[in-house]
């Protein structure tokens, strides 16, 4: 077969597919519908860097369809608007996945303080008050408060006049800005943790 009796073929097996599931939307015609389209959008989400969630947004995709079926003005655009969901889907995934930060808890500090191997190796102590350098005084202030004095949130608020979001978003910038220094580091066979 050429590639053109072949392609020809898929898109025949897809429009009755289609016709089949927009005809009667049921669980036999869904798994029908479902078994064409997958794989091209397996396809489309891998090809846009999404190796990971590939089929688990694919799945999205048609749980959508098979929802959303009966809104579906022109059926011979079928496949243009299951795309265009799989094109929202993956901006959606990739919001997601902008908004995601970094942080580090500030409980496992202690965990992660390791000195440098060298004569002079800083102290544990010594080393927090480096990072700590790194934060606005404001933020040193939330930190030391919520996590040296062991202070709860709505603590730290009323002794401040400040609102409880506000600490929180105190701390959790702080959380920010310190977790590229606190992140474990791999060294050869040993799993090492450096500070900074």
């Amino acid at each position: 077969m050429t590639n053109d009796a072949i392609a020809n073929k898929s898109s025949l097996h897809e429009a009755a597919v289609t016709e089949k599931f927009l005809d009667a939307p049921d669980e036999e015609s869904f798994g029908e519908l479902f078994k064409a389209f997958t794989p091209q959008l397996v396809a489309f989400f891998r090809a846009r860097g999404c190796q990971m969630m590939a089929e688990d947004l694919a799945q999205e995709v048609m749980l959508t369809v098979y929802r959303k079926a009966d809104q579906i003005r022109d059926r011979s655009l079928f496949r243009a608007w299951m795309f265009k969901i799989a094109r929202n889907t993956l901006c959606r995934h990739f919001g997601k996945r902008a908004r995601e930060v970094d942080t580090v808890d500030l409980a496992d500090v202690p965990d992660r303080l390791v000195a440098t191997g060298t004569k002079d190796a800083a102290t544990p102590a010594l080393e927090f008050h480096h990072w700590m350098a790194f934060l606005d005084s404001r933020e040193r202030e939330a930190l030391t408060l919520r996590f040296i004095e062991e202070w709860e949130y709505h603590e730290i608020a009323a002794a401040q006049s400040i609102p409880i979001g506000t600490v929180q978003w105190r701390v959790f910038s702080a959380k920010r800005k310190l977790a590229p220094y606190l992140k474990r580091v791999d060294r050869g066979d040993n799993n090492t943790r450096i500070a900074a």
